[in-house]
């Protein structure tokens, strides 16, 4: 029976915390959607429902993660976590204060931390503040993102403008006291009828601690690194056995490839990295306005290109290209942005083209092109493996096609070389990058 369930925001996201409990020895299994509820689930001690609910409008995203909630207390969870991205993507409506509230709710629970810091990707938070390095959230670039700009670092003000209920702040000065003296200011702050806690940290011995005293905890909010703490809790309660190595995945031998969505700072620079060592093919949305012909024309090119070497096909680009194809293609009745469903519909079909020419090694850049890209190759679960940079494990993915090797990134993660050393963790693709 598994100890902890899971509900991730997008793809990328639940790869990220999955791969966090598989370093602290924890089997874990990612899901793809809300489970039917006659539908077998996979051994393992977490389970994580990855959803696309990040930017989808409220209602949907709240119904998503009640139907997820509701799946993994069927399945004998006792314990939840609730996992958005490290710099915090919303808006002022949500999704992440809509659907914790719906999630305590759910529970009967009155009180939730949140912690988004991952210092291990230059993610840390003091004084309520979210900082992306040595950068103020709203001065990282984040304050043009397309989806969901995030123009206010102050996370107590952030959720608090997304939730009927109060948000208060447990401090550094507190935090580095310990799990002790974090447990006692949360306790004080739920007795005060404070409905959320932004707990500040910017190292791991902080999210360990963040970890311990939330024990007890039936509701947990937060990036992956808070995660790192919870499978100490199980095993100091002794229901947590030592795995000798959780991270495990049976090889699948096949054709590599990456494909890219995200138009993230750090996603850019990979491309640009890669553009040295790895065939490229850029898509063109001006000159290939729908997305079968976007597609054809990749696969036109990937067909002549595919073989030992990675290749890479990206999406990506800068703000101000975003910015124009957006004004160019504009939204639908439903107010979704035209120019994201074009992209995202062009690489969907490129990776199932992919799949069809060999590939059996992808790696996806980007949390809404991999949620598009899992979906259309029918990818109901992702076993988790060794991570290739923090947040980012390769996983072996299967479905209703053949079984896949996928490494789904979040725009946001991974070192500027992480193409290339994707490939180089896998044995048999090292002469090859």
């Amino acid at each position: 029976m598994p100890l902890l369930g899971c509900i991730a925001d997008d793809f990328t996201g639940a790869t990220d915390l999955a791969a966090m409990l598989v370093e602290n020895g924890m089997r874990t299994v990612q899901l793809i959607g809300v489970p039917q509820a006659d539908q077998p689930l996979p051994e393992a001690d977490a389970l994580v429902i990855a959803l696309k609910s990040r930017t989808a409008p409220v209602a949907e995203a709240v119904a998503a993660s009640r139907a997820a909630l509701a799946a993994l207390t069927r399945a004998g969870c006792r314990r939840f976590f609730f996992k958005y991205c490290s710099t915090f993507d919303s808006t002022d409506a949500g999704n992440i204060g809509p659907v914790a509230d719906a999630l305590l709710a759910d529970l009967g629970a009155g009180f939730a931390l949140a912690c988004p810091a991952f210092p291990a990707n230059a993610r840390s938070v003091y004084q309520g503040h979210l900082f992306v390095g040595s950068r103020l959230l709203n001065e990282s670039g984040m304050e043009n993102h397309p989806l969901t700009p995030m123009r206010d670092a102050d996370l107590v003000r952030v959720l608090a403008r997304q939730t009927s209920g109060e948000v208060g702040l447990v401090p550094y000065a507190v935090v580095e006291e310990g799990a002790e003296a974090i447990r006692a200011a949360m306790a004080t702050l739920a007795r005060e009828g404070r409905r959320y806690a932004i707990v500040d940290a910017v190292n791991e011995r902080h999210l360990r601690a963040i970890g311990a005293a939330a024990a007890e905890h039936e509701l947990i909010t937060g990036g992956s690194g808070v995660a790192m703490g919870l499978p100490a809790n199980f095993r100091r309660q002794g229901r947590l056995p030592e795995r000798a190595d959780p991270a495990a995945l049976a090889d699948v031998p096949g054709l590599p490839a990456i494909l890219a969505g995200s138009c993230s700072r750090a996603t850019l620079g990979q491309i640009a990295h890669a553009r040295a060592h790895l065939p490229v093919f850029d898509l063109d949305p001006q000159a290939h306005p729908d997305a079968a012909s976007l597609a054809g024309a990749a696969l036109a090119w990937a067909k002549d290109h595919l073989g030992a070497r990675p290749v890479l096909i990206a999406a990506s680009a800068p703000p101000e290209r975003v910015a124009a194809l957006q004004a160019r293609l504009g939204r639908d009745p439903m107010g979704r942005d035209l120019a994201g469903a074009l992209i995202e519909a062009a690489l969907a079909e490129i990776a199932e083209g992919l799949r069809d020419l060999g590939v059996r090694r992808l790696v996806v850049a980007g949390g809404e092109t991999s949620g598009a890209v899992v979906s259309r190759l029918g990818v109901r679960a992702l076993r988790i493996g060794v991570q290739i940079d923090p947040g980012v494990p390769w996983t072996r993915a299967e479905g209703d096609g053949p079984s896949l090797l996928l490494a789904l990134k979040s725009g946001n993660f991974g070192a500027p070389d992480f193409f290339l050393k994707a490939f180089a963790t896998l044995p048999e693709a090292k002469a090859s990058v």
